[in-house]
């Protein structure tokens, strides 16, 4: 249920990468508007980090994921029927704000009742099911919208929301000894990680490790979410003449190969007994894809695919940063240090939207519809950078062997 909720957020995440002609049309976005409202999710998801982490360890993951059910399905019905653009934002401001609780909360209850040499396969399964949330942002979405409407989706996402929060209550417990079963930690690890969450952010940052993982994701996740959740349909549409259903099958195959990078690396990760090497090699396709896109922009559209998949798979290794981020800092601050990993994922995006939205104004020609050649290629690159800053900061890392270099 947890992931299902993270499903949920994923949703949300991407569906302004669909919905790019619905959302202009009824708000008058130029294309710089368009990256702003859909980053309102991420300047709000990355805001809540810290207090998020703060409610968990106060309340438990249990209580925490049901408001933010309850608050996101709020959230997505008033962006449903928001008259104008400010209360568009302020509905996905909202949702992107309440399912910021989601991957925190799903990391503690992994961490709960999971064992940790299972910790990196479970996050990875987690990824992997919260990608379903964007391949349903897909095709599925696009069919919807036409039928029914985008606020009517809207809307029937946020009831679901609202009902998995009532399911949660009703279901979820905090820690195995809730359903009086024997706990996967031991006591004695539970009282370690319960040191303030206030105090343990003061702390990591005296390790390097935890900035070189903040900024890791940045790139190699958030050129991916960028792409896929917003800017990917029009750049198919615009470089290689599909149509937007097409352009949004494309994408969700792309999801469904990031979902299959997810537990791939996961679990090679956790069998190797190695972190960096798979983020490493995960890292290198995602290059490799922005980097080919930018560079050779006259390249086939099966070529192009191509690179597009495999770039996605390899942004499927983020989950790992999680897992070497716990392994890397005294478990003391493993539940800070996850949530600032964290944190890292959402600048990427929050930054890149709007960015290449200025990018794609700058070059599109006055009273021409529709985006330029130019302007998208230049997105590509300005991506292919960004996943080479954190190549260069994932290369600064050291590798953790997949134990824990501290001991509390």
């Amino acid at each position: 249920m947890a992931a299902s909720f993270y499903q949920f957020g994923v949703f949300h995440r991407v569906t302004p990468g669909v919905l790019t002609d619905e959302l202009s049309q009824s708000f008058h976005l130029s294309h710089a508007g368009l990256g702003n409202l859909s980053a309102f999710y991420f300047y709000f998801y990355a805001a809540m980090q810290v207090p998020v982490g703060l409610l968990v360890d106060r309340i438990g993951p249990r209580a925490v994921l049901t408001a933010g059910c309850l608050l996101g399905g709020l959230g997505a019905a008033l962006f449903g029927i928001a008259p104008n653009l400010a209360w568009a934002a302020a509905g996905r401001g909202l949702v992107g704000g309440s399912v910021a609780v989601g991957w925190v909360s799903l990391l503690v209850l992994i961490g709960r009742w999971f064992a940790p040499h299972r910790f990196a396969t479970m996050s990875g399964l987690s990824l992997a099911v919260g990608t379903l949330g964007a391949v349903l942002a897909g095709i599925p979405l696009k069919v919807l919208a036409d039928l029914y409407g985008w606020r009517t989706v809207m809307l029937a996402s946020g009831a679901f929301s609202l009902l998995l929060g009532l399911s949660i209550w009703r279901f979820v417990r905090n820690s195995p000894q809730d359903r009086r079963y024997a706990n996967v930690v031991s006591p004695a690890q539970l009282e370690e990680e319960s040191i303030p969450l206030h105090i343990a952010l003061m702390r990591i940052m005296n390790h390097a490790a935890v900035w070189l993982l903040f900024w890791a994701p940045s790139g190699v996740c958030g050129a991916f979410l960028t792409f896929t959740g917003l800017w990917g349909v029009p750049y198919l549409v615009t470089m290689y003449g599909f149509d937007i259903k097409m352009a949004s099958s494309i994408v969700t195959l792309m999801l469904i190969a990031y979902a299959i990078g997810s537990l791939a690396f996961g679990a090679w990760s956790d069998s190797m007994g190695l972190r960096k090497t798979p983020y490493l090699t995960g890292a290198s396709l995602t290059f490799l894809c922005f980097a080919g896109l930018g560079l050779f922009p006259g390249m086939s559209a099966a070529l192009a695919i191509l690179l597009l998949l495999l770039g996605a798979l390899g942004s499927g290794v983020m989950g790992l940063g999680f897992v070497y981020v716990k392994e890397s800092v005294p478990r003391s601050l493993a539940a800070a240090a996850v949530g600032f990993v964290n944190l890292g994922v959402m600048v990427g995006p929050l930054i890149q939207q709007p960015l290449l939205g200025a990018v794609l104004d700058h070059y599109s020609i006055e009273g021409v519809q529709g985006y330029s050649k130019a302007g998208m290629t230049t997105c590509m690159l300005i991506l292919a950078v960004w996943v080479a800053s954190a190549i260069a900061a994932l290369a600064a890392t050291r590798e953790t062997h997949a134990q824990a270099r501290y001991a509390d």
